[in-house]
């Protein structure tokens, strides 16, 4: 790990936060640190840098006596660890300090090894900075978020340790742990960037490729309970539109569904023999929400693959300011901290999952309404009809969530809100872009894990166990470890709880 600084993939990120995978840092990189810490330290000699002997933002006019420059960094991490709200869930911190400790491992911020050596023992530890939702407008980067980060390294605030919450200085005692050298300009460049909202992107784009598989896993056993035609899955009829998304999502139904016992071929019920009817009994083609998954899920891959290009590229960026070039003997002022990119990609994210959660409420709601299936029961409703209530309870739950998506689908990035004296006058809100996402997210789980429970419940009915395809029937034997045969009518919020920690947990 950060054997290759500036190329963290997302396997790297996975293997990070979700296995617990160690982070080694080599002397060379250790090495390129000091060279950019001892160089910024002879070059600020004699000349104003911003945040070495300068006030920070507007307040950049005034100068630091030197005597007062190391007071100026602790003055900052600890007036700015100001953040409310929820604490943000460990995994997702844990990802933020790894993109940090990326990125100031380039070698383009001046800071003291001491900051990469410590950052590195806490992520192998697992002992992670709380941090709070509300604070980031994303622009100078995450500063009230990495604030709270900064506060662990200097041996203050608290942290998860062992799952419980502590003050740090007792952790850090019990670990044998010191607090990092505040030299020169380390309080800075550890707060100003854009790696909380990118390490929680990170973690978003991670989920949603769980997600995006269980959905075409659903669309597809739902294509064989209503045995559909398959030809709208068809390569040469999906392989006529250019966009890689839809070709890949109608190839993984298509290998999903190989051994299946129930989909149908139009060329064997519909091209022969077909009579002199005026009405046919049968659909001719199925409703859009099962005909157009590729279609519908083409733009939400294509667009995912998008959103982890541009993440990547950032956590693998310089997103501080100044940057130190040792190779120019140069430090630049600028705006790397701004966190445009990332807000744009959150917010395109957050709305191809809330479509996600859409295409799911309109499959489950297929299923439950049997005026539209013909073929099962009113919500799917194993008991006595009228006495029993089958799925009818959780659809609620189901179409409350996704109207509670469509509402956060609202853009982040266009919201921005002058702040800082009007210093920071155009903002991206890239973390909270972020954590919106990750409720977005979160919620479209909650539907897939109800619609998976009625899929189950469905082949159950239909008594179709050995007819679904080998994909279909692992999905329904792992649902059906979770969720018992629901006959009578049972509590159901603990099964939909179980199902969406499977799913979301899940090595899919």
């Amino acid at each position: 790990m950060l054997k290759d600084k500036g190329n963290l993939q997302l396997e790297d990120f996975y293997e990070v936060v979700f296995n617990n995978a160690q982070v080694t840092i080599p002397s060379e990189v250790l090495k390129t640190v000091q060279e950019s810490f001892d160089f910024l330290t002879r070059f600020s000699e004699n000349k104003i840098i911003y945040g070495v002997n300068t006030g920070f933002g507007p307040m950049a006019q005034y100068k630091i006596e030197d005597a007062k420059r190391i007071e100026l960094q602790y003055n900052l991490i600890r007036s700015h660890s100001s953040g409310s709200g929820n604490p943000i869930p460990a995994s997702y911190v844990k990802a933020a300090m790894l993109a940090r400790l990326n990125t100031l491992s380039i070698g383009n911020s001046g800071v003291h090894t001491s900051v990469i050596e410590l950052m590195t023992q806490l992520i192998n530890r697992n002992i992670i900075p709380v941090v709070y939702e509300h604070g980031g407008v994303g622009a100078s980067g995450d500063l009230v978020q990495l604030a709270h980060i900064s506060l662990v390294l200097i041996g203050e605030g608290e942290v998860y340790y062992k799952g419980e919450q502590r003050k740090t200085k007792a952790v850090f005692e019990e670990e044998g742990l010191n607090p990092i050298t505040i030299a020169l300009r380390e309080g800075l460049a550890l707060m100003n960037g854009t790696s909380v909202m990118s390490g929680v992107g990170i973690v978003n784009v991670i989920r949603t490729r769980k997600l995006l598989h269980w959905m075409v896993s659903c669309a597809s056993a739902i294509n064989e309970i209503v045995k559909a035609y398959d030809d709208h899955l068809s390569a040469p009829l999906n392989q006529a539109k250019k966009h890689l998304g839809q070709r890949q999502i109608a190839q993984m139904m298509r290998e999903h569904l190989a051994d299946s016992k129930l989909t149908r071929k139009r060329e064997h019920h519909l091209y022969k023999d077909v009579g002199d009817h005026a009405v046919f009994e049968e659909k001719v083609q199925e409703y859009y929400s099962l005909r157009c998954v590729p279609q519908i899920l083409g733009p939400v891959l294509d667009t995912l693959n998008n959103v982890e290009k541009i993440l990547i590229e950032e956590v693998n960026s310089a997103n501080d300011n100044p940057i130190v070039d040792i190779a120019s003997q140069q430090v630049y002022h600028g705006g790397n901290f701004h966190g445009d990119y990332v807000s744009l990609e959150m917010d395109k994210l957050k709305l191809v999952v809330t479509k996600m959660s859409v295409l799911a409420e309109r499959q489950l709601n297929y299923l439950l309404n049997p005026k539209l299936n013909d073929i099962l029961p009113p919500f799917v409703n194993l008991g006595e009809l009228g006495l029993n209530f089958g799925m009818q309870g959780v659809q609620f739950t189901a179409t409350s969530t996704t109207a509670e998506n469509q509402m956060l689908s609202n853009s982040m990035y266009v919201h921005s809100i002058p702040n800082n004296n009007d210093n920071q006058d155009v903002v991206s809100m890239g973390a909270n872009a972020a954590l919106i996402t990750k409720k977005v997210i979160e919620n479209a789980f909650e539907v897939v894990a109800i619609e998976l429970i009625t899929i189950t419940q469905a082949i159950e009915y239909l008594k179709v166990q050995d007819k679904v395809s080998s994909k279909t029937k692992l999905m329904y034997d792992q649902i059906r470890e979770l969720v018992p045969v629901l006959k009578k009518d049972v509590v159901m919020y603990r099964y939909v709880a179980k199902v969406k920690a499977f799913i979301m947990a899940s090595e899919r």
